[in-house]
């Protein structure tokens, strides 16, 4: 009986050493029942293969601007989307933020708003928003509640209960890793933190007077957390952009242009880089903390705005020498049809089809898919603008960023634009063209496009090989 025991005992042993190293018999194995893993394509978006090509001018300088060379640069696979953020798709954005101010309010006066408790009867604090719970904007508890949302008496026109545009900020946060992976200890206080301690913001994020206290001085990095930086950015379009740009041009009934239903599928304008860049974080959220957690799977790449070599790479559609994302040297086809819409001739904005901006994919794709490369509205990368930039960045995904502080002179705030628009001359729609714009500037003429870094080395992990473009 005692032998019995011991050998059941060395039994037990042996399967016991085996299931906790995970040796697999002594070999190397690497850790068992890993998910198998792949990334399925983004709704709306294309994929961009790796490769390199000569980014810079491939025409003379027309007016001598001199910020840009030809260099050789390698870009890694992305997502990109095949069309320009549309008005309808950044109004989901819009009534997002509307909607968590809503449970906000509702939550502080109404318990059914609010998750407590997790599963385990544990509390939650801060607590979360119930978002199954639906709100009911013609409850008469739940209007009174929601009444501050709204204009006040003496601002409504012909006396209609409008949403106060000016409380939509949305509050956010993301990881200064360039600053995280700069090797200086946490007690090192010459480094360059975004984060102020005076300035952290204890009020209501409804508050429309509130300015952003994210980017303050220099402070000491005390631990992981100062990585952690935090905005507030008022998220709703400048809808009076179109009148601001043009002072002797009558552009009135263009206010309407993002809430109307007849510009839905417009690229959307009116937006700054700040907004461009917030809508980026939201929409990684709305993917990886709301459907994706709700899986239980393992989270994608952030959403952003494609950098200036990728955005570049994307455009030229692996045309080599590609002038226009069109790959020719005209703007008009063989029929003598404009290809793009911009400002042809000596001012004809109707002989290309449209005054102002065009439906998305309005005109044929470049090789890759992707449309309204060229025209229609010129887009935010995430760059900042240097005129020397090409000459000391990387050739390995070229990237240039710079978090303005708000006492920084305008040159340092001062973002990429690519691909011109609906009111600029064929110069800006070469793929070559670098332009700019002020990160808080709002213009009637500036959409973006967001793009996703693709986990794996190529498409399908079968590379498309290093040919130049």
């Amino acid at each position: 009986m005692k032998t019995l025991l011991l050998v059941l005992l060395m039994l037990l042993a042996i399967i016991g050493l085996n299931s906790c190293s995970n040796t697999g018999n002594g070999e190397l194995v690497g850790v068992p029942n890993r998910e198998e893993w792949f990334e399925p394509q983004p709704y709306g978006m294309l994929f961009i293969t790796g490769g390199s090509y000569n980014m810079g001018p491939d025409d003379q300088d027309v007016p001598w601007a001199m910020t840009a060379e030809t260099k050789t640069v390698s870009i890694a696979p992305f997502w990109m989307d095949e069309t320009e953020i549309t008005n309808n798709e950044y109004r989901q954005f819009v009534y997002w933020v509307r909607d968590s101010i809503a449970y906000k309010l509702l939550g502080a006066e109404l318990e059914q708003f609010l998750i407590t408790e997790n599963d385990y009867g544990e509390e939650i604090n801060p607590p979360f928003i119930n978002w199954d719970e639906r709100i009911k904007w013609d409850d008469a508890e739940q209007r009174e509640i929601l009444n501050e949302m709204f204009l006040p008496e003496q601002e409504r026109f012909y006396r209609r209960k409008e949403l106060d545009t000016r409380k939509l900020n949305f509050e956010y946060f993301w990881i200064d890793l360039r600053q995280a992976a700069k090797k200086y200890d946490f007690k090192d206080e010459a480094r360059r933190a975004w984060n102020s301690e005076e300035n952290k913001y204890d009020g209501d994020v409804t508050d429309y007077n509130y300015k952003s206290p994210t980017k303050g001085q220099k402070i000491q990095i005390k631990d992981r957390s100062s990585y952690i930086v935090r905005d507030v950015v008022n998220i709703y379009p400048d809808t009076l952009c179109w009148i601001s740009d043009f002072t002797y041009s009558f552009n009135e009934p263009m206010a309407n242009y993002f809430w109307h239903p007849a510009y839905d599928h417009y690229p959307v304008v009116g937006v700054s880089w700040r907004q461009a860049r917030a809508f980026c974080v939201w929409r990684t959220q709305l993917l990886n903390s709301g459907f994706i957690q709700l899986m239980e799977e393992t989270p994608f790449q952030d959403y952003r705005l494609p950098t200036e070599s990728e955005w570049e790479y994307a455009a030229r559609g692996g045309l080599k020498g590609a002038m226009y994302p069109w790959g020719g040297y005209y703007t008009q086809n063989y029929k003598g049809c404009y290809i793009a819409n911009f400002k042809p001739l000596r001012g004809n904005y109707a002989a290309d089809g449209g005054i102002y901006t065009l439906i998305v994919a309005s005109n044929d794709p470049n090789e890759w898919g992707l449309y309204d490369m060229g025209g229609n509205v010129s887009e935010w990368t995430n760059n900042a603008f240097d005129e020397s930039a090409y000459s000391w960045t990387d050739d390995l995904n070229p990237d240039y960023t710079y978090e303005a502080l708000p006492d920084d002179p305008p040159v340092r705030k001062r973002k990429i634009i690519r691909g011109g628009s609906w009111k600029d001359i064929s110069y800006y729609m070469q793929c070559g063209t670098r332009s700019y714009e002020y990160q808080d500037s709002a213009k009637s003429y500036i959409g973006f496009r967001c793009v996703r870094h693709y986990l794996g080395r190529d498409f399908n992990d079968a590379s498309s090989g290093s040919q130049v473009y």
